[in-house]
């Protein structure tokens, strides 16, 4: 096991390498390896243990009612996956976990990592940081799938990403991303993205946008 990797994991950060191999050998755990295309997780399984990547890139999907297959994220090494579904009444993975590429995952048993929260004040601080931050992301994706047209999810994400004192945005994402983010089809994304800037509300250059028109963006945003 890489523990120069896995102390890169959000749940050991501030751990040396040293003192996450320390830690790890204080509780039950092993190593599953899957192979890229590969289903790891079904949506409705029960999760019985923490899983983290140690090797590899998995990503999360749902199926909506018309079949149509939505990425919701990839999850690279040493990402953890549905950590914020480990307790609580419905501790069930919520999406298809599938493989990308061939890798290893290290698996604690829902019981042993209790014991192990209960004994690194670090853990359990990065522990709630990461369910925090699941929360947030998925309150932000629920947000943006409420809004009706991609024009309309586009010109709140790029108002969002300016705040207020702000005319000019960098796409952190690739166009990819964000159309998986949305949950549209990337040529829709980009050719919505195309019509606002033909007319008028942005200046768009790769990655760079400038905001022309925020009053306009405002408008599309409470669409």
């Amino acid at each position: 096991m890489d523990f120069n990797q896995l102390s890169k994991a959000p749940l050991f950060n501030g751990l040396s390498a040293e003192e996450t191999e320390t830690i790890l050998k204080s509780v039950p755990n092993r190593i599953k390896i899957f192979q890229a295309g590969s289903l790891i997780s079904q949506s409705g399984e029960q999760i019985n243990s923490l899983i983290i990547v140690i090797r590899g890139v998995v990503k999360g999907e749902m199926v909506d009612y018309t079949g149509r297959v939505i990425k919701i994220e990839d999850i690279p090494a040493p990402g953890a996956l549905a950590s914020a579904f480990i307790f609580g009444s419905r501790n069930r993975f919520p999406v298809n976990v599938l493989a990308v590429t061939d890798g290893e995952l290290l698996m604690i048993e829902k019981s042993d990592f209790l014991k192990l929260l209960m004994l690194n004040h670090i853990i359990l601080v990065n522990f709630l940081n990461m369910i925090s931050n699941r929360s947030q992301f998925l309150s932000e994706k629920i947000k943006f799938l409420n809004f009706k047209t991609i024009k309309s999810k586009l010109a709140h994400y790029i108002l969002e990403k300016s705040g207020n004192d702000k005319s000019s945005v960098i796409m952190e994402l690739t166009q990819s991303d964000l159309a998986d983010f949305f949950g549209v089809a990337r040529p829709s994304l980009a050719r919505a993205l195309g019509n606002l800037a033909e007319e008028g509300f942005l200046e768009v250059k790769g990655k760079n946008i400038k905001i022309i028109d925020k009053k306009g963006l405002a408008d599309f945003s409470i669409d």
